[in-house]
């Protein structure tokens, strides 16, 4: 997916989402450890991109990590894009949306499934939708 598909600007975005997913989604931001809508959901369905809604992860992948923010093993065909962050005085991998280019998180190599990844996610960037898996 193309970023251009999501054709907003910056003031577009703060009227669309709430301050807290701006600063997350759009200023690279973190919520809180162990404040998150989703660290201990485990519903079936698709976790989307609350910013623009492309579907990203779903429920199967989701474990607990113990780390305080939702974790995933792998993350749909596409629906997101890697890049070198080097901030904080760490290296890591940020993820962002495929579409819109908003910020999720960042991917480490340390999960304990087959895939070996763990896809740590701001619940702040997601939205759950259930009826995705009644389909």
């Amino acid at each position: 997916m193309e970023k251009k598909s999501m054709p907003m600007d910056e003031s577009e975005w703060r009227k669309r989402l709430t301050p807290e997913q701006y600063r997350v989604l759009r200023e690279k931001g973190t919520e809180r450890p162990f404040t998150g809508e989703y660290l201990e959901v485990d519903s079936d369905g698709t976790f989307t991109c609350a910013a623009c809604g492309n579907p990203l992860f779903s429920s199967d992948a989701k474990f607990d990590s113990g780390t305080g923010w939702p974790s995933f093993d792998e993350a749909l065909p596409g629906a997101v894009e890697y890049y070198s962050d080097t901030s904080h005085g760490m290296v890591r991998t940020e993820i962002t949306c495929a579409r819109c280019g908003s910020h999720l998180g960042h991917v480490f190599d340390d999960g304990p499934t087959e895939s070996g990844k763990r896809y740590c996610i701001n619940s702040v960037c997601l939205n759950l939708d259930e009826e995705a898996a009644k389909k």
